[in-house]
């Protein structure tokens, strides 16, 4: 079972534009994903901002497939 104030705090992000991104979407959208999306958003916080930065600006690709599609995901929640 996912501990989710951990996963909250864990959205608190160093990057306004990560914060406006990630937090917005966990409070809205978490609930939605399958269990598989939910535990690669769990592994995604894992990740420093840098890096989390660059993916989400498509700098970088993100280190899995799962991963890119999650990102991209986020993206299309938040640009709306």
């Amino acid at each position: 079972m996912m501990n989710r104030f951990k996963i909250e705090w864990a959205c608190r992000r160093g990057m306004r534009e990560l914060d406006k991104m990630i937090m917005p979407f966990y409070q809205n959208h978490f609930d939605e994903l399958s269990e598989a999306q939910q535990q690669t958003f769990v592994e995604m916080l894992n990740y420093t901002d840098p890096e989390l930065f660059r993916w989400f600006m498509h700098q970088i690709p993100a280190p899995t497939e799962e991963m890119g599609k999650l990102i991209e995901l986020i993206r299309s929640k938040i640009e709306k």
